[in-house]
């Protein structure tokens, strides 16, 4: 599976080749990507690392789509393929000289580097901001060095630390949603909620910047705000046609003080059709009562609330264990995820964890993939569900929404692979 492949998506019927494929008009302050490739999965996967990373993007299939539409937006940043034929590459940076263009041209593309170097030449002779060819196949490390170096986007912000106390109390919390891939059938099976703190100077911060030293009582008061929110973006998503499970991790000892049930029923309408929610609790800290886990699981049953096990495999002796009991998913640890496809330690690790899984009758999720090497071998093991950068990373509620409506195709069904 290609690493581009990966993030394929099907769409009802292919729009002509003059028009953009996505129309949504730019949210005041969003930064904006013009994307140029004719390959659909090269568009897509750059759209998904740039949307996580705060950028809204239009994709073109050709040179002359985008030349069109400069007329009505500016883009921020144009990422432009050189294809067989580099005369459109060229006709558009010549357009952009022509235009006046401040952002950065971004050329990618697999050719030979005297092909891409004349095409760069011509944009600096344009005065152009012509960044570094970017050479096929890339991955998200390589989007991700481009946008720190232009500091846009979510990029462009520092690292707030910031209290969790101080967070909640003055209403920054927000939660970005990740995909959850259905590795082999390359569909959107379902979301991880994360947590997030925007401060109105010091931009986004990320939960370990904020965790530290948080209070019992604030721990509490954010599992509540996960919950809630996770039932309002369940609602979000059903009505651009996906009923997805949104997966949000909640440490135990809030979990059996959070009256579930109760906050369910208060604020969810009943439906056939709800996707329910999926908790996650830390391997570490469930292990040692499962008891309480079977209890907590029997009381969440009727409210479609179920619990997932996660960074599995540091107390992989311990899994047996929990074969009896009614865990949704175990999720296997990201430091056991990496290179599982040539690590001869982490490789029989990740197959082992996945076949006790399936014996008992649990989905395993892969967490933190991030090379298609890896995604790859996690489909031989016959892993379930993947996450990780490679796939799509955490973005905020009204991007992944964005998202959700660009991709959704016919029958409902967002599809990432062909």
């Amino acid at each position: 599976m290609a690493m581009a492949e990966a993030l394929q998506h099907a769409a009802p019927s292919p729009p002509a080749a003059s028009a953009p494929l996505v129309a949504d008009s730019k949210p005041a302050g969003v930064p904006l990507c013009f994307l140029v490739d004719e390959d659909a999965s090269i568009r897509h996967f750059l759209s998904l690392a740039l949307h996580g990373s705060g950028i809204d993007t239009v994709e073109f299939t050709d040179g002359a789509a985008l030349r069109a539409a400069l007329a009505d937006k500016k883009p921020d940043v144009v990422f432009h393929n050189i294809s067989l034929e580099s005369g459109d590459a060229i006709e558009s940076v010549i357009a952009l000289g022509t235009q006046g263009f401040l952002g950065a041209v971004q050329l990618m593309s697999n050719r030979g580097a005297a092909v891409l170097d004349h095409v760069k030449t011509i944009g600096g002779q344009h005065n152009l901001n012509m960044l570094p060819v970017l050479k096929k196949p890339f991955g998200t490390e390589a989007i991700g060095k481009i946008i720190a170096s232009l500091k846009i986007g979510n990029a462009g912000q520092p690292t707030a630390q910031i209290s969790l106390g101080e967070a909640l109390a003055n209403k920054w919390i927000e939660f970005w949603f990740q995909p959850k891939i259905d590795l082999r059938r390359k569909r959107l099976a379902g979301v991880e909620a994360f947590a997030r703190a925007r401060h109105p100077q010091h931009g986004i911060a990320l939960p370990l910047a904020i965790m530290a030293g948080a209070s019992d009582a604030d721990l509490f008061k954010l599992a509540e705000l996960a919950l809630l929110n996770a039932l309002s973006a369940g609602d979000k998503f059903s009505k651009v046609g996906l009923n997805l499970a949104i997966a949000i991790n909640i440490p135990v000892p809030a979990l059996v003080k959070l009256p579930v049930p109760d906050l369910v029923k208060a604020h969810h309408k009943p439906s056939d059709k709800w996707g329910g929610l999926i908790i996650d609790v830390s391997e570490d800290q469930i292990i040692g009562d499962l008891t309480l886990a079977a209890e907590l699981a029997k009381t969440f049953e009727p409210s479609n609330v179920k619990l997932a096990v996660e960074n599995c495999g540091h107390a992989h002796a311990a899994l047996s264990k929990i074969k009896e009991l009614p865990f949704a998913e175990l999720k296997l640890d990201r430091s056991f995820v990496t290179d599982c496809a040539s690590n001869k330690v982490n490789a029989p690790l990740c197959k082992t964890v996945i076949d006790l899984a399936h014996g008992f009758g649990s989905t395993v999720v892969a967490v933190g993939i991030e090379k298609a090497s890896d995604a790859s071998a996690l489909v031989t093991m016959g892993c379930d569900y993947g996450q990780g950068f490679l796939l799509g990373q955490p973005m905020p509620e009204d991007r992944f929404l964005s998202l959700l409506r660009q991709r959704t195709g016919a029958g409902g069904k967002v599809v990432v692979g062909a």
